[in-house]
């Protein structure tokens, strides 16, 4: 019995399945050794988030939104400053900036449960439960029913959106003629 050379067509179809799995294996593994775990924070941003804190426990919000976002210059991008200049916001009741702030966080890192009870918790605050619902599902398919988050944002969306301001136009007195 001859045996015959295998055909090119042969061979490229014996061997592709395992030099894709090869090739697979070897990007996965090493975008995992060259990632590098996150930094500490620059001193500086440190320093200024700490200010940041004690101004929100004592109640100065604008104070702290300022810390923050000198924090965010010198440690742009950071998860940590933009979740926290994103309470601070929220709380002085500019939900639409928040929720911008919580946004830049959920790009990086779609899983952090802090941006997405935050976004949820601004959502609820402006009106939008259907947009906070959806929050809170992803929260509890991310952590479960009992998780702080979960039980946060759950509260919010009970308690229903925070009172609007009123505009001038709203109060302004119409006048009232009147024959003397």
């Amino acid at each position: 019995m001859m045996r015959t050379k295998p055909s090119a067509k042969d061979m490229l179809m014996r061997y592709t399945p395992a030099a894709i799995a090869l090739s697979l294996l070897v990007a996965v593994s090493s975008s995992a050794i060259l990632s590098e775990p996150s930094e500490a924070l620059d001193p500086r941003a440190a320093k200024l988030m700490s200010e940041g804190r004690a101004a929100v426990s004592s109640g100065k919000l604008q104070a702290a939104i300022d810390a923050y976002e000198a924090a965010l210059t010198v440690e742009p991008g950071d998860v940590s400053v933009l979740v926290a200049l994103a309470e601070a916001t929220r709380r002085t009741g500019m939900q639409g900036k928040a929720v911008h702030y919580y946004r830049m966080v959920l790009a990086s890192d779609p899983r952090n449960l802090d941006a997405l009870a935050g976004e949820g918790m601004a959502l609820a605050e402006k009106g939008a439960t259907e947009k906070a619902n959806r929050n809170l599902a992803r929260l509890e398919a991310l952590c479960g029913n009992s998780c702080a988050a979960t039980e946060k944002l759950a509260a919010a969306i009970a308690k229903g959106p925070s009172p609007r301001m009123v505009t001038a136009e709203a109060v302004t007195p119409r006048p009232i003629v009147s024959e003397n």
